[in-house]
C-alpha cells in the first residue's frame, strides 16, 4: 500500500509529490497519469513566463505561492541546469481610462514586494520596447521565460531519483474512500494508498466529483489561441509587452512573449473549448460540452461576460481582429505578419454563482486532498503549491 497517490503528471502534480517525498522521504509515494508521459496538457502548452506576482490580491493563495515559488523555482532551475531568462516585461495602458487600474496595478505589485518595479511615461515606453505604443507603462523586471516542460521532466527524474514511483497509461476511473485507506481504480488496476492528492487539472472537478457527489465548482476550458511573428518582424519585440488586464476577467489579454528556445508569441485569446482538451477550433466532445453549457454558473458567465466574450469569439475566428488587438500595442504589425501558433487549454474552475475562481482552490477532505483551481500563475507557484499541499497532506 502507498501512503499518498497522486493524480496527475503536469507541473503541480509532480511538485507536490517530490515535495512530500522531499519532508518524508520513507513516504511511499506514487504519481497515477493518463498519458504516456508528464506535461502533456496544460503545462506542455502554456507560454512559458515566469511570472512576479504582479497581479494577485496581497494575501492571496496566488500572490503568496507566487512570490515563495518564483524564487522556489529559480533555485531549482540553477541546482538542476535549467536554462532560465529574467528578461523583464512592461505591461502598458494604450488608453486614457486604463491608468487607474494600471495605478492599482503597480501599487499591487510594490504590496507584494516587487520593490524594483517602475513606472514609465509615454517616451519611457521606448526605452524597453523601442516599436511598443502606449500612454505609460510599468517595467517588471522580475520577469523572465523558460521551458516548463523541460522543468517538469527534471521535477520526474529528481522525484524517481528519490525512490518515487510514476505510472503512465492509467486513467483513474474511479476512487472509494475507506475507514484505513483509499482505493484508486485505473483501467487495469487498484492502487490502495493512505491518501490520494488529485491534481488533474483540466478534469480535478470530474476526478473530485467520484468523492464529493454534490461539488459546487466546475472546470470551464478556454482555449488560448496563438499566433507567431514572422522571423522578419521579431524584431519589433525585444521581451514581454502586456496590455492592462480587464480586472473583470481572469485572463490577463493578447500580448507578446519572447520564447526561451527562439521566436515570439503574439496572444492568447480566450475562448470556450467545445473539449476539455481540445486545442483546435474543430475539437469537440459532444459530452464535456454539454457538461458545460447545464451548469448553471457557466449560465451566469455568459450571462455576465457576453461582450468581452464575443469579442474574444471574434479574434478567434478573425485573423484581421485579432491583428487590431495587437496593433494598440505594436502598431507596426500587420495581418501577412502572424503565422499560426499553438493553443494551449486553461482549467478554470467556476462556482454555481457563476464566479469565475480568481484564487488557487484547495478543498480537503477524508483520505483526499483537491487542488481544484491553479491556473495561472501554476507553474511559477508549483513548488511552493507542492510545498503547501505537501504540508496538507504530512498533517
Amino acid at each position: 500500500m502507498y501512503d499518498v497517490v497522486v493524480i496527475g503528471a503536469g507541473i503541480v502534480g509532480l511538485a507536490t509529490a517530490l515535495k512530500i517525498k522531499e519532508k518524508s522521504p520513507e513516504k511511499r509515494v506514487v504519481v497515477v497519469e493518463k498519458e504516456r508521459e508528464v506535461a502533456m496538457h496544460q503545462t506542455g502548452n502554456n507560454s512559458g513566463v515566469i511570472h512576479s506576482g504582479l497581479y494577485y490580491k496581497p494575501g492571496s493563495h496566488k500572490a503568496k505561492n507566487c512570490i515563495e515559488g518564483y524564487q522556489m523555482l529559480l533555485d531549482f532551475c540553477d541546482k538542476e541546469g535549467i536554462p532560465y531568462d529574467l528578461c523583464g516585461k512592461i505591461v502598458v495602458a494604450t488608453r486614457q481610462e486604463e491608468l487607474p487600474q494600471l495605478e492599482k496595478l503597480y501599487k499591487r505589485g510594490i504590496e507584494n514586494g516587487l520593490t524594483k518595479i517602475k513606472k514609465l511615461a509615454a517616451h519611457e515606453i521606448q526605452k524597453y520596447e523601442p516599436y511598443c505604443n502606449g500612454i505609460a507603462g510599468i517595467h517588471v523586471p522580475y520577469t523572465g521565460i523558460i521551458d516548463y516542460k523541460l522543468v517538469t521532466q527534471k521535477y520526474a527524474e529528481v522525484f524517481q531519483r528519490m525512490g518515487g514511483e510514476i505510472i503512465f497509461n492509467e486513467a483513474v476511473k474511479d476512487i472509494l474512500i475507506g475507514s484505513v485507506a483509499a482505493e484508486v481504480f485505473t483501467q487495469s488496476r487498484i492502487i490502495r494508498s493512505r491518501l490520494v492528492v488529485n491534481c488533474a487539472g483540466l478534469y480535478s472537478d470530474k476526478i473530485a466529483q467520484m468523492v464529493h457527489k454534490k461539488l459546487d465548482v466546475r472546470i470551464i476550458p478556454f482555449r488560448g489561441e496563438y499566433y507567431k511573428l514572422a522571423p522578419h518582424k521579431e524584431h519589433l519585440v525585444k521581451n514581454l509587452i502586456y496590455p492592462v488586464p480587464d480586472p473583470a476577467f481572469p485572463f490577463l489579454g493578447v500580448h507578446f512573449t519572447r520564447m526561451i528556445n527562439g521566436g515570439i508569441e503574439a496572444g492568447p485569446n480566450a475562448v470556450l473549448a467545445f473539449k476539455r482538451e481540445g486545442y483546435k477550433k474543430t475539437s469537440l466532445r459532444f459530452n464535456e460540452l454539454l457538461d458545460t453549457l447545464k451548469w448553471r454558473g457557466f449560465h451566469k458567465v455568459a450571462g455576465r461576460h457576453m461582450v468581452t466574450g464575443a469579442g474574444e469569439m471574434v479574434r478567434s475566428y478573425s485573423k484581421g481582429a485579432f491583428t487590431k488587438a495587437l496593433q494598440r500595442l505594436l502598431p507596426d504589425v500587420r495581418s501577412n505578419d502572424l503565422q499560426p501558433g499553438g493553443a494551449g487549454v486553461r482549467a478554470q474552475a467556476c462556482d454555481k454563482d457563476g464566479n469565475l475562481i480568481d484564487d488557487f482552490l484547495f478543498v480537503e477532505s477524508p483520505r483526499m486532498i483537491n487542488v481544484l483551481n491553479a491556473p495561472s500563475p501554476a507553474a511559477t507557484s508549483s513548488l511552493s503549491i507542492g510545498n503547501t499541499v505537501a504540508e496538507m497532506a504530512l498533517k
